[in-house]
């Protein structure tokens, strides 16, 4: 892991958050219903912080190695720009994101928890991980977060970024004024 003024001058520079899904945006459990449907719980200030996100101009993005349309929902609810869901190839969305954003790799955060995210991980300028991740993905962040997977990590990721591009007081103001 970097130091913190190293990780708030990678985060200073980001212009798009990748998320991971299961592990970053929940906490890694799957759910089935007595008719094999599969449920997932997000957490509010997860979501929050994406919109807060967003308000500053970070676009966002979904990379997940598992296709649900529970995330797809969630992604929509939450006004997700980029989503792609289905398969272990996590690099060949990743860089077709790049050419369609025009952003270099350097502009890119990712917030990953195990090794199928190792090649993003490996690529983008803010690499993140969660506490519960697996030691490969904790070998390759710059970052892990305090708060766990889907228990307020992809929020407390959030805030580091707005405060270090400088926008956390802006976006905040409207609710604390």
């Amino acid at each position: 892991m970097d130091s913190v003024a190293d990780n708030l001058a990678r985060a200073a520079k980001v212009k798009l958050m990748i998320f991971d899904v299961d592990g970053v945006l929940t906490d890694g459990s799957l759910h089935f219903g007595p008719d094999g449907e599969m449920m997932k719980t997000f957490n509010v200030y997860d979501g929050l912080g994406i919109k807060l996100l967003q308000e500053s101009g970070v676009q966002t993005a979904i990379i997940s190695a598992r296709r649900s349309a529970i995330t797809a929902r969630r992604a929509e609810d939450l006004g997700f720009t980029h989503v792609h869901q289905g398969g272990h190839d996590k690099l060949t969305p990743f860089q077709a994101l790049l050419a369609l954003t025009g952003l270099s790799a350097e502009q890119c955060g990712y917030i990953g928890d195990d090794v199928v995210d190792a090649p993003l991980l490996k690529r983008v300028g803010f690499a993140v991980s969660v506490p519960g991740g697996r030691p490969e993905a904790h070998a390759l962040a710059h970052h892990v977060t305090q708060a766990g997977g889907g228990r307020g990590a992809v929020r407390e990721i959030c805030e580091f970024l707005l405060r270090a591009q400088g926008n956390y007081e802006r976006v905040m103001a409207p609710f604390l004024e």
